[in-house]
């Protein structure tokens, strides 16, 4: 069985003291240490101050992007590896702002990917369509295309070693979410393109998850848990998820 992780996407929020502040209550609160994982996002520059408070707990820290490059002469760019020695366990690469905002294509996403792993990072890969997409049928073609892009680069069995999040970018943000059954087939899909090497991937689904629909979401065979946007920057509700993912267990 794939293992149980639960994301916070903190995207561009936040202060030095409110970034501590959320970090200590989480750490306060979240005493799950073996079924589900808890990784939190911070903006790259509440990294140091988050893992300094998180220090002694036993939730991971992930970065929201990478560079694709490992050094050099790229002015605002921040290394894998520089995430690395900050504590970072984890990184997003190919999050849908990052697709439809800043023109990451599947190649700079698959080169991210190529650069999370060499730095000892794991990375999430997200992936979706939009509505527009999905309308015109197209869901499982992109979502087969942009995970193609990496196999390619990578190689298949570094795909699985990873985690997918599937999120369609319509409801990013939006208050709209995937229905489970929605959510179910496309992460059965993924699952099926993977084969038995993916048997053992963490899929999550993310696309404006909250408390009022996480249970179901959770209950479907094929989430492993979710990447949790706006609903991961209060602690008391960040936790009330990851409770119904424990129970889902």
């Amino acid at each position: 069985m794939a293992d149980p992780m639960i994301a916070g996407n903190w995207k561009m929020h936040g202060t030095v003291e409110s970034a501590a502040q959320l970090a200590s209550q989480l750490a306060g609160q979240w005493t799950d240490k073996s079924s589900v994982e808890m990784v939190i996002f911070p903006p790259a520059v509440h990294i140091s101050t988050v893992a300094s408070t998180l220090a002694g707990s036993n939730i991971a820290i992930g970065a929201q992007n990478l560079s694709q490059y490992d050094s050099g002469a790229f002015t605002g760019e921040i290394s894998a590896t520089m995430l690395s020695d900050l504590g970072c366990k984890y990184a997003l690469v190919g999050h849908s702002e990052r697709r439809t905002e800043f023109g990451e294509g599947n190649s700079c996403v698959a080169e991210k990917f190529v650069a999370a792993q060499a730095a000892g990072l794991i990375p999430i890969l997200c992936v979706g369509e939009t509505l527009h997409q999905r309308q015109q049928g197209q869901t499982m073609a992109v979502v087969a295309e942009q995970i193609t892009a990496v196999v390619d680069l990578a190689g298949l069995k570094s795909v699985c070693g990873a985690v997918i999040a599937y999120e369609p970018v319509w409801a990013i943000g939006t208050g709209e979410t995937a229905s489970p059954q929605q959510a179910q087939q496309v992460h059965d899909g993924i699952r099926a393109q993977l084969g038995v090497e993916g048997l053992y991937t963490s899929l999550l689904y993310g696309g404006s998850v909250n408390g009022d629909n996480a249970r179901q979401l959770f209950g479907q065979p094929d989430i492993n848990g979710g990447l949790v946007g706006g609903a991961s920057l209060e602690a008391d509700g960040f936790l009330n998820i990851a409770q119904q993912l424990i129970e889902q267990q």
